[in-house]
């Protein structure tokens, strides 16, 4: 029986779970379990040096990072968290409103980092990441941003927002991959690349999609830090080192929004050719140069 915690009420799906076990065990970080802020959550931690939390994006799971997990792992502690309610990570009692992932940010930074990290954020982990730099600045050492939402009202192109809508509401292999078709820019050539695990990775996606907790998650998440704005007057305010990594070809936050942030604030801004809205999933030699060229990271 699978010692990970339970979804939608009941044990996670025995394949699902082995397919979680082959892809941890082909990183070099291990899988805890603990509770920050009264969420269950489960974090893959390893490495040694200064610490870098990883926070994945909206239906996504930590192990989504695992292209660039070794690399960092040699000079860094990494810490790769499930975000709540998704993954291996439940909800908790209570709603799932900014101040409470704030607050589980907080606690899971100060039960796994032995000083300040340096967070780095896709998607809605990158809001994540601004919001929690704004509320706590001292806690960090920086930020990156990676196609990241919170710099402008979330608008994806009409075909992207079409299949994610039926993967949501009907959560099968074939919406599944007429949706990634739009989160890639060359499917054929990732599969290639990611090997064995293609096949454990789309088992979790679908497995996923198809959970309550984590659909329940993905409203709360979205609706707090993904689809509208952080005000620019608050942006401003970012005191510590930000930088923004992000995908030539993304369809879902335009390379234009991380142009106008990196113009407007001085951000350094590195586009990583031949990927869409997850660079590091599909060029991960690329965003690891750009994380070596960040002073905190290289």
């Amino acid at each position: 029986m699978s010692s990970e915690p339970a979804r939608d009420g009941g044990p996670v799906v025995d394949g699902a779970a082995r397919e979680r076990r082959q892809l941890i065990a082909a990183t070099p970080l291990v899988e805890q379990h603990l509770t920050a802020a009264g969420i269950p959550t489960a974090v893959l931690v390893g490495g040694e040096g200064p610490p870098v939390v990883l926070l994945h994006g909206p239906g996504e799971f930590a192990l989504t990072w695992m292209r660039v997990i070794p690399p960092l792992a040699t000079a860094h502690r990494v810490v790769a968290p499930d975000l709540p309610g998704h993954g291996a990570s439940g909800l908790g009692d209570g709603p799932l409103d900014r101040e409470r992932v704030l607050s589980w940010l907080d606690d899971l930074i100060e039960q796994t980092c032995p000083s300040p990290p340096y967070v780095a954020g896709h998607l809605v982990g990158g809001a994540i990441a601004m919001r929690f730099a704004l509320d706590r600045p001292g806690r960090l050492r920086g930020i990156a941003l990676v196609d990241t939402h919170g710099l402008s009202r979330l608008r994806p192109s009409p075909a992207f927002a079409i299949t994610l809508a039926t993967f949501i509401a009907h959560p099968t292999p074939t919406s599944r991959d007429r949706f990634f078709r739009q989160c890639f820019v060359d499917v054929p050539q990732l599969q290639d690349g990611l090997g064995p695990h293609w096949d454990p990775l789309m088992t979790l996606g679908l497995e996923g999609a198809r959970s309550r907790e984590q659909k329940t998650a993905m409203r709360s998440l979205m609706s707090a830090f993904g689809t509208r704005s952080i005000p620019e007057a608050d942006l401003a305010r970012i005191t510590v080192p930000t930088t923004l990594i992000w995908g030539r070809e993304d369809r879902q936050t335009p390379l234009s929004v991380g142009q106008r942030a990196s113009a407007r604030y001085g951000w350094p801004l590195h586009i990583i050719d031949g990927a869409a809205d997850d660079p590091a999933f599909e060029q991960p030699a690329a965003v690891m140069r750009a994380f070596e060229a960040i002073p905190a990271l290289g």
